[in-house]
């Protein structure tokens, strides 16, 4: 049976296509928000960190939540295709208004209703993209029982959308050649990302076939685990979710870029002496280091689909991870010694390979762990083991958040104090800086990620699905289903 294909070409282009239109809008909140929020708006530092950490406890009930709705309805549409549709035009809006800043409200402002906005959007925002997004990346599950065929799905997926994430991230620094005001590149990136990548992301209700129909997950009979019990008794996937939340600073490298870039201290060239000359140079530094992550990231996702026939996903997880946090030091003392940022491309594109590696094989390892938990107990939660990845996803994010955030507290820059939003002010503050933040900004895409790295890998020595077993559980996965009357179309 794992030699058969089932998927179309026409399909998977369609699915990577989808991922594509996603990537574009994702992107904008992992990426930009923390400077929006800190650098634009010039919110309190603590409002931001409780505000990223209450929104995912909040998570940790909704997306749970939103896989079992999945779970236990199946529409005339599909169990997982009408979601994207029904969703596309809230996330777009709810995008523009997260990176716009309200009427009446300066630089600064402390007013208590710019803060209910911003949570309130933020939050929203959260909710609604949590209900296309467990759904979607749901999809390759219904889609083949081949788990070969379901992991390349997932890797052109994640590769795909990856080079939304780039074109997003990309944007504003090439803006930022030409216009120096950060509210108005923001306000651009959002704006365009929106228009373009919603329609794109809604093509996944379409031309996808749903071919393994399970049965609707059911109130569960007295005595009987409960859904959430299933979770989280099953220890590969619990593994999987504690080294995916460990690994928060793959998204460091991306997310940190724009504050190295303005706080550091690097240069290009001469050191800037007016604001348009500081804007260029922020948009170079952040360019390089964006660049870094693209080509260590796709790199490693291109090669994915052929590594998968070689290498168990434990392996390359592992491998990857501890490459990254050796090129993680490396970058570290390189960069900070010479004070020359050239000179650490090739350890910070070593080190962005986890970035690809991670987001790609991580999904995988759940849909695995999804096959384990119905080999052990005949139940299929297909989309709440897919919430788990997608809670995670969003933890990971909000920890590198809360990080770049902490590191502002750490050495002692207060937001207060910055207007990023005034190119020759944001100059004056960029030059005032000392030796100790400028060292504290440049940890954030060199040594905190390598040490979120170094912890991802250790939980992965403990997962078992894995070779012989591995097999032992699809195989035997098929015979169950056909017992169970669960048909699977062409």
């Amino acid at each position: 049976m794992e030699e058969r294909k089932y998927v179309t070409k026409k399909e998977s282009v369609t699915y990577a296509i989808a991922a594509l239109g996603q990537g574009l809008v994702y992107s904008c909140m992992s990426s930009y928000i923390t400077d929006f929020y800190m650098n634009v708006l010039m919110l309190t530092p603590w409002f931001v960190i409780m505000l990223m950490l209450l929104a995912r406890v909040w998570d940790a009930i909704n997306d749970p939540l939103m896989g079992m709705i999945v779970d236990r309805h199946t529409t005339k549409w599909g169990r997982m295709r009408p979601y994207p549709v029904f969703t596309a035009i809230p996330i777009a809006a709810l995008t523009i208004l997260m990176f716009m800043r309200p009427i009446g409200f300066e630089p600064g402002s402390q007013s208590k209703l710019l803060y209910v906005y911003v949570a309130v959007v933020y939050v929203l925002w959260g909710m609604i993209y949590t209900s296309s997004d467990v759904p979607f990346w749901s999809m390759p599950n219904v889609m083949t029982p081949n788990p070969a065929e379901r992991g390349v799905i997932i890797s052109y997926g994640r590769t795909v959308g990856g080079i939304g994430s780039a074109v997003t991230v990309a944007l504003p620094i090439i803006v930022g050649f030409f216009i120096s005001d950060s509210a108005t590149k923001y306000a651009i990136m959002a704006i365009s990302m929106s228009v373009i990548g919603m329609p794109l992301f809604v093509l996944s209700s379409f031309n996808i076939k749903e071919r393994i129909v399970h049965p609707n997950a059911q109130k569960r009979a007295p005595g009987e685990p409960s859904t959430l019990s299933r979770i989280f008794k099953c220890k590969p996937l619990m593994l999987v979710v504690l080294s995916g939340s460990l690994s928060f600073g793959r998204y460091m490298l991306q997310s940190a870029a724009p504050h190295v870039a303005r706080y550091a201290g690097f240069y290009i060239g001469q050191q800037p002496t007016t604001a348009e000359a500081f804007s260029a140079n922020m948009s170079k530094i952040q360019m390089i280091i964006q660049i870094c992550a693209a080509i260590g990231m796709f790199g490693a996702m291109i090669f994915l689909p052929k590594l998968f026939k070689k290498f168990e996903y434990r392996t390359l997880m592992i491998a990857s991870c501890l490459g990254g946090f050796g090129a993680s030091v490396l970058s570290l003392l390189v960069g900070w010694f010479t004070k020359n940022l050239l000179l650490c491309i090739p350890f910070m594109i070593i080190a962005a390979i986890p970035l690809g590696v991670i987001n790609n094989v991580s999904g995988a390892m759940v849909f695995d762990c999804i096959d384990y938990m119905e080999w052990q107990t005949g139940h299929r939660d297909n989309a709440l083991g897919s919430a788990c990845q997608s809670f995670v996803n969003k933890l990971g994010n909000a920890f590198a958040t809360v990080m770049i955030i902490a590191m502002y507290l750490i050495v002692h820059i207060d937001p207060k104090n910055l207007n990023a939003a005034d190119p020759t002010a944001a100059l004056a503050i960029a030059q005032s800086m000392s030796v100790g933040q400028n060292f504290g900004m440049y940890a954030l895409v060199s040594i905190v990620p390598g040490i979120s790295l170094l912890l991802c890998a250790i939980p992965l020595f403990f997962y078992d699905i894995v070779g012989e077993k591995k097999h032992k559980i699809t195989a035997e996965l098929a015979v169950m289903r056909k017992e169970r009357g669960i048909e699977i179309s062409d």
